[in-house]
């Protein structure tokens, strides 16, 4: 199944998906009247429209195409009646605002649009399960099959093996390695675990071995480039086989920049790094009129906040502190109080699992990410946006520099309130954390664009329901 090889298994599940939303209102209505219904007689109830596309973004939101929802069977099916029940309410919010039976002067009715409407949700919470239970069989039997050629066998090629089994898109690689013996010996843990992958190429005829692996892609992974034949490698260009570098890879492939194997002259040379003018007007319209819209909606969470935090102490209720923001600008961040007066009376310290400074109420404000809330001011002030990089105290921001490099072109954009690093990654207080966090804060930088901006928040509601690591 050649075509199936290039499709991730999210995509698979998503597509599968789309077409069941897509014919879900005709379907519904066909079953509450199969006899005086035609399967394409679409009717004017704006639920029609809206609940599929309300699931649809809501299975998207909940990471129910990600690769541990889909790895995990179970997970993806106790989520799939809240993504249901979600998308049923917001479309009876949207049909009630509206007014869904003056939407159009059917025949049918506001008992008939109902009933119509109950079959849509229980046809797709059943179709919704079938669909996962489909793709984990196909998982497990390994259908949705990827063949790679990696030219190398030093120890890049053990790492990307390593990186395509916890984080591939594909979950399962039929894997074939090629050694030029021009090249350092193979490595000792892939001679060990994969010489049955490994093909030696003394006369470097790759688009040979690509033909004969019916290769979807090469990945060009080598630990010394030098010496290498390019003309071989354009050979297979030239035979329709993709050709990419280890470091593009593997940014496509997992989300992120691979901080142990970076390179300047990829940074330079490769695209991304570019925020026009029209991606700064847009992205600063979207945070002054969300932020206005969201103070609104969340002023009677933030008040119900602030009265808790007094009702358990008698300090402030708003905590301010110095964060770093765009070109290492220095502002004072606002947040809900949800730590003792005194609890840096010691000087700053990143907060630790179980922290004993952190009141009660403040753990559920913690929990429930109500303590963020103030930080809307920050962003209709300019000083952050909705999404980017985690803003860090200056003295934090030091001691990174100084240790992690490229952590300062984190500070290309404003500081978020989400982030594509927080949503892929827990709380982290450790230095092996926060390189963690800059692989994922790079990728932002570097990939940075206003969809990519929505896809978070999107996602956001994913960490917001399913906190990890929250402290």
């Amino acid at each position: 199944m050649p075509s199936m090889s290039k499709i991730t298994t999210g995509a698979v599940l998503c597509v599968l998906d789309i077409a069941v939303l897509a014919t879900l209102w005709p379907v519904a209505t066909w079953l509450d009247r199969p006899a005086s219904m035609s399967l394409f007689n679409v009717h004017g109830d704006v639920r029609g429209i809206v609940y599929p596309l309300c699931d649809l973004l809501l299975l998207f939101a909940m990471g129910l195409y990600r690769r541990d929802a889909i790895l995990n069977l179970k997970q993806s099916l106790t989520r799939v009646p809240l993504v249901v029940g979600m998308g049923a309410a917001l479309a009876l919010l949207t049909s009630i605002f509206y007014g869904a039976a003056a939407a159009g002067s059917h025949a049918m009715g506001q008992r008939d649009q109902a009933r119509v409407f109950a079959l849509a949700v229980v046809t797709f919470t059943i179709l919704a399960f079938l669909a996962r239970m489909l793709v984990d069989v196909m998982v497990r039997r390994h259908v949705l099959r990827r063949r790679l050629l990696i030219i190398g066998t030093g120890q890049r090629a053990w790492e990307l093996m390593l990186i395509l089994g916890r984080e591939g898109n594909s979950l399962h690689d039929d894997v074939t390695l090629v050694h030029d013996p021009s090249q350092p010996p193979i490595d000792a843990r892939l001679a060990e675990e994969r010489l049955d992958q490994i093909v030696r190429a003394p006369d470097f005829d790759i688009a040979a071995i690509a033909a004969e692996v019916r290769a979807d892609l090469i990945i060009v992974a080598p630990d010394e480039r030098r010496g290498m034949n390019l003309e071989r490698l354009l050979d297979c260009k030239k035979a329709g086989y993709p050709v990419i570098d280890y470091l593009t890879f593997v940014e496509r492939e997992i989300r992120r920049i691979d901080l142990k194997r970076i390179e300047l002259g990829w940074l330079v040379y490769s695209e991304g790094f570019t925020f026009g003018p029209l991606d700064r007007f847009l992205k600063r319209a979207f945070d002054l009129v969300a932020s206005v819209v969201a103070l609104l909606l969340t002023a009677p969470l933030i008040l119900g906040g602030m009265i808790a935090i007094r009702l358990g102490d008698p300090g402030p209720v708003l905590y301010r502190q110095e964060r770093v923001t765009q070109d290492g600008r220095v502002f004072r961040i606002m947040k809900l109080r949800t730590m003792r007066v005194d609890a840096e009376a010691r000087g700053a310290v990143w907060a630790a699992e179980r922290d004993s400074r952190i009141t009660r109420a403040g753990s559920f404000l913690r929990r429930s990410r109500i303590d963020e809330l103030p930080q809307l001011v920050n962003i209709l002030r300019g000083e952050m946006s909705f999404v980017g990089p985690r803003p860090e105290r200056p003295v934090f921001v030091a001691e990174l520099a100084a240790k992690l490099p490229l952590y300062n072109e984190r500070h290309m954009v404003k500081a978020g309130l989400t982030g594509w690093a927080q949503i892929n990654y827990p709380y982290g207080a450790s230095i092996d954390d926060a390189r963690s966090k800059l692989s994922y804060d790079l990728y932002y930088v570097k990939n940075f664009s206003i969809l990519f901006d929505l896809v978070i928040l999107l996602q956001t509601l994913r960490v917001v329901l399913w906190p990890t690591g929250v402290r």
